[in-house]
């Protein structure tokens, strides 16, 4: 399946995250902010097929991860999530960067979707 990147403060939504998509046959790498997230996609030469980052996280925040990511690796797809609506907002700014902003909390379903969906669009571009 795919190699996904997921990038969450929280422990347990970090965990149950990439559990569920270890479940659906993912290859999934973790990191607990945006600046091991940057420092990881680097390592691997941006080869993901997906950066699932939450928006709100101390150092580097999703959004500064996605300018930062998207500008390096511009074919490297960034799904963002969040619980805030004015963090949505903010990026919409970076509609040509990001595929989506999940927002939480999520059920497994709306996870699976939305992954999905982003996973489609890279196949597509």
């Amino acid at each position: 399946m795919a190699r996904i990147l997921v990038v969450e403060d929280d422990d347990a939504v970090r965990s149950f995250t990439s559990r569920a998509l270890i479940r659906d046959g993912h290859d999934v790498l973790m990191a607990e902010d945006g600046e091991i997230a940057i420092e990881t996609v680097r390592e691997h030469n941006g080869r993901f097929d997906l950066v699932l980052s939450d928006i709100r996280m101390p150092v580097v925040d999703g959004i500064e991860l996605a300018w930062l990511v998207g500008r390096e690796f511009p074919q490297l797809p960034i799904l963002l999530m969040t619980g805030y609506a004015e963090q949505r907002e903010q990026a919409a700014d970076l509609r040509d960067i990001i595929i989506d902003v999940l927002p939480k909390p999520f059920e497994l379903k709306d996870l699976r979707a939305y992954v999905s969906s982003a996973l489609e669009e890279r196949k597509a571009a």
